[in-house]
């Protein structure tokens, strides 16, 4: 499986880890920036790791930015992006499980090193439940394809 990874200058550090952190469970990484912490701006490197996702080069995409909110609206804003910006492994798990979401964004100022990995570690060992919830998406598509 492959997880595109990307960045802002605040969420740089935070990306290094989970890089490691995939990388050692076996996941096959595609960084998209940045690079260092000198200052960048979150939608350029949110809506490159998305269209990995988007296009199927990806399974996941993961973005980091202070909050998590800004790389989340980012991403958002590609046709087929489900971004959840998550805060606990529960929200994780649902936004997985209920929302069959493809993108997690994090927030290094908000959510520490440790949580994150585990929080990362649902998100990617959550699979879609399916049945009822599919009708849900269909009708987010459907809004994709008025609207977009």
């Amino acid at each position: 499986m492959q997880v595109a990874l990307a960045a802002d200058h605040a969420g740089f550090f935070l990306k290094e880890k989970a890089k490691e952190f995939l990388q050692e469970k076996g996941f096959t990484v595609k960084d998209f920036g940045t690079y260092s912490e000198e200052a960048v701006d979150y939608p350029d490197l949110a809506a490159k790791a998305a269209r990995a996702v988007q296009q199927g080069e990806c399974t996941y995409g993961i973005l980091f930015c202070g909050t998590g909110v800004g790389v989340s609206i980012a991403a958002n804003k590609l046709r087929g992006i489900r971004a959840a910006c998550c805060t606990d492994c529960y929200t994780a798990a649902m936004a997985r499980e209920h929302n069959d979401a493809n993108v997690l964004a994090l927030g290094t100022r908000v959510t520490g090193p440790g949580l994150a990995m585990r929080i990362i570690e649902v998100f990617v060992q959550t699979p879609f439940a399916g049945g009822r919830h599919l009708a849900r998406l269909e009708k987010i598509r459907i809004l994709e394809e008025k609207e977009l």
